[in-house]
């Protein structure tokens, strides 16, 4: 319950940040916070350790939590590195998948589709993320599944916030169903480029994103 609150509130300090309720540098104030959202203050402070993950805050000790934003080049250097990490756990992944996780990712398909028909892009996320975790761990490869981990929490916020640009839900489930077909055929080339492919901020989907990031901003 406590685990589930502090996310809650880190989602919504998320929110707040890329919306630009909270200015870059800003220091975030703890007491205040946790008044704001009714809890005490563990829970915002585990919020803030899962923001951190992110790059959205930093802490600094004897000064406090202050938000800090990456830059463009920084966002898009991450993306570029997440795109290829993603790609090689599809390639493993199309080469060890089992049939029970092949049911798993149909499942998180299922929910995905019936969050785009609903259009709660939330949801979608969350489904999201469960389909990709599986093909993580499908990998074979703890250590790529703790470091493709570790760059999926950093970038958390921005993949949210991209499934809410028009269009992007629809196209996301597309490529979801390319990809499950892909591993069902044990296609490790394919499955990495369409991994990479969905992944990537290249081309339009970085100027939607920076678009996005830029107005919240203004």
């Amino acid at each position: 319950m406590k685990s589930q609150r502090a996310n809650t509130i880190a989602e919504a300090l998320e929110d707040m940040i890329l919306s630009g309720d909270f200015a870059e540098g800003e220091r975030l104030d703890e007491i205040r916070l946790a008044e704001r959202f009714s809890v005490s203050r563990t829970p915002v402070r585990e919020a803030f350790q899962r923001l951190a993950q992110s790059g959205l805050i930093e802490q600094i000790p004897r000064r406090g939590v202050f938000v800090r934003r990456p830059g463009p080049v920084e966002l898009v250097e991450m993306f570029e590195v997440m795109a290829e990490f993603e790609a090689l756990a599809g390639r493993l992944a199309a080469l060890r998948i089992s049939d029970a996780a092949l049911a798993v990712l149909e499942a998180a398909n299922d929910n995905c589709r019936a969050a785009l028909s609903e259009g709660n892009a939330d949801l979608y996320y969350v489904e999201n993320e469960r389909f990709h975790h599986v093909i993580y761990e499908q990998s074979g490869s703890a250590f790529l599944q703790q470091e493709v981990g570790r760059l999926h929490r950093r970038l958390k916020p921005y993949r949210r916030m991209q499934l809410r640009l028009r269009g992007r839900m629809s196209q996301s489930m597309a490529e979801h169903e390319d990809i499950v077909a892909a591993l069902t055929a044990g296609d490790a080339g394919r499955a990495a480029d369409l991994l990479r492919g969905h992944v990537a901020i290249q081309g339009e989907k970085f100027h939607h994103l920076m678009a996005s990031l830029r107005a919240a901003a203004e």
